[in-house]
């Protein structure tokens, strides 16, 4: 069973969390269809939030049919998202890779921004011109230049 854990500095909607989470429990396999999602009670009592906004983020679920609610029963999954189990030996190499980056002193703030710039770069959606990413509308050497300068932002003044 998932249990959720809010993050009330995150900045994140508490409801957006727990829709997150439900997800992120469903493309590692951790959920699956069938699978009874935790009453409201069980999760207000497990994260003091307002059971509201547990029926906000499993509406939305629903709405996304990945869960449906059974009157008197519970809230259960419909559909898994699960691409990548959770023994793939992708998640081997980045369980290592985070182990690497923890040595190297690096906190969960400066590993997060770096996958994060990772995946921007290999995931970006395509611009309107058909562009796959942000670095191809840019000449990598003008890239260079710029971070040379630290005028990565070209509206900051400083």
């Amino acid at each position: 069973m998932v249990e959720y854990r809010i993050d009330r500095h995150s900045g994140v909607a508490t409801y957006v969390q727990i829709v997150q989470q439900t997800k992120q429990a469903l493309r590692l396999g951790v959920l699956e269809p069938g699978d009874k999602l935790p009453t409201a009670r069980e999760v207000v009592e497990a994260t003091a939030i307002n059971p509201n906004t547990v029926l906000k983020a499993y509406r939305e679920l629903e709405r996304d049919g990945l869960v449906e609610a059974r009157r008197g029963v519970g809230t259960f999954v419909r559909r898994g998202l699960n691409t990548t189990p959770a023994d793939s030996p992708l998640r081997a190499e980045l369980d290592a890779w985070a182990v690497r980056a923890r040595e190297a002193a690096l906190d969960r703030d400066d590993v997060a921004a770096l996958f994060t710039a990772v995946l921007d770069e290999h995931f970006a959606a395509p611009d309107p011109n058909g562009r796959t990413d942000r670095h191809s509308r840019t000449d990598p050497h003008e890239l260079h230049d710029r971070h040379d300068r630290h005028d990565l932002n070209p509206g900051d003044p400083s």
